[in-house]
Parts: structure tokens; C-alpha cells; sequence
């Protein structure tokens, strides 16, 4: 391994941490397991070779919902890996460009979010090639509402010059584990997904109109500090 002296976890969980609030149920945990990674990534890992990892892992989930639809169900528990590969790279790519020093914020978030939204629509897809009939407009309304929940957060970021991964308690990281026993259990109760994914696009999408309301009002509360300012 390359990166021969390690540093305190609590160090390196300040360096990693820099310009992210998160929230989430996993939080501390996931952090401290991150810098433990971030120390030992090998340095011809790059960035940029990081999120092309964890790309891959919405490439893998995509595949176990074609093997499981043609092949046999409990291929969908491939999906399960897939996520991990994900978390993996999506987890890794921005926080070891902090670890070695050589940030990457805007570029980084540039290619994050379009990796995430074509995750999201490879996932999409998977599911509704596994599905039949009306209930494959599940799907595509997921994607719609995710997209919608994409572009609240990077208008938030813009207004507001803090950038969140995470809606309350819930972050990238629950939400995949979430899935990953979603999956699960459809393999255990099949169709079991249909019902459980009707349930989850409809919070999204309440969710989406609290998001909304609230980055409304944080907006005209901004125009109108502006306001009194130029007067």
C-alpha cells in the first residue's frame, strides 16, 4: 500500500467533513468508517476513477433487474452488491480529493450530480423492465420526483452557499440500505416491491412539495434581506 502513515480517524474525519453538513441516521459512523478507507486507498485511485466505481454500481443494480425479470428473481439480490459498489465510489471520490489535499468542489459536484442522475434513471429503467403494465409508471415517476428532489438541492446550494446530500435523517446511505432490504424481501415475497415502491414514490413525492415550500420561503426571505439592503 501506498499511503504508509496513517493519521487519527478524528483527524481525518475534519478533513473529509469540510464543506458538508450532514444529518443523517449514519453519520458518525460513516464518517469514521470512510477515513479509515481514505488512508488506505491506493494513490493511482483516483477521483475520477472513484465515481466511475461507484457509476458502475448503478450499472450492476440495473443488470440484476434484467437477470431477475429473464433469468430467476433472486438475481435482484445482485442489486443488493450494486449498491454497495456505489456507496463505495460515490462516498470516496469527493472525500479522498479532500484527503490528499487536492479539492475538486465545483468540478466534483458538476460530475457527481450527473453520475447520480443517470444512476437514478438506470435504476428507473431496471425497474421497469421488471415490473408489467401500469406499474411500471412507478418507475418513471421515481426518476421524475428524484430529479425534482436534484434540482431543489442544487438550487439550495445556490442560494444558500451550503451544499446537503442528506433530507433530514435520511442521506444517500440509508436510502440504499433501504433498497438493498427492499430487495431483499422481494426475493423472499415476490411483487412484494410493487407496493413498497408505490409507498416510497408517494413520500418522495410529499417530501419534494415540503422541500419546495420551505426553499420558496428561504428564497423570498433572501430577496427581501437584499431588498432592504439597497434601499
Amino acid at each position: 500500500m501506498e499511503n504508509a502513515i496513517y493519521q487519527s480517524n478524528n483527524d481525518v474525519v475534519k478533513i473529509i467533513a469540510e464543506g458538508r453538513n450532514r444529518t443523517n441516521v449514519f453519520k458518525v459512523p460513516e464518517q469514521k468508517f470512510i477515513a479509515y478507507l481514505v488512508q488506505r486507498i491506493p494513490n493511482w485511485l483516483s477521483s475520477d476513477m472513484l465515481t466511475a466505481i461507484g457509476f458502475s454500481g448503478s450499472i450492476i443494480t440495473f443488470v440484476s433487474f434484467l437477470l431477475a425479470f429473464y433469468v430467476e428473481p433472486t438475481f435482484l439480490l445482485l442489486g443488493v452488491l450494486g449498491f454497495f459498489v456505489s456507496w463505495f465510489g460515490d462516498s470516496l471520490d469527493g472525500r479522498i480529493a479532500y484527503f490528499r489535499q487536492k479539492p475538486r468542489k465545483w468540478y466534483g459536484y458538476s460530475l457527481d450530480i450527473t453520475v447520480d442522475w443517470l444512476g437514478i434513471i438506470l435504476m428507473g429503467l431496471g425497474f421497469v423492465v421488471y415490473v408489467d403494465g401500469v406499474w411500471e409508471f412507478v418507475g418513471i415517476a421515481f426518476v421524475v420526483l428524484y430529479g425534482w428532489e436534484m434540482i431543489t438541492t442544487t438550487v439550495k446550494y445556490k442560494i444558500t452557499g451550503k451544499y446537503s446530500i442528506d433530507s433530514g435523517l435520511f442521506g444517500p446511505t440509508e436510502v440504499r440500505i433501504i433498497l438493498s432490504i427492499i430487495f431483499i424481501i422481494e426475493v423472499v415475497f415476490h411483487d412484494s416491491i410493487l407496493y413498497v415502491s408505490t409507498l416510497a414514490t408517494f413520500l418522495l413525492f410529499i417530501s419534494n412539495i415540503i422541500s419546495t415550500k420551505k426553499l420558496l420561503k428561504l428564497a423570498d426571505e433572501i430577496d427581501k434581506s437584499e431588498r432592504n439592503i439597497n434601499i
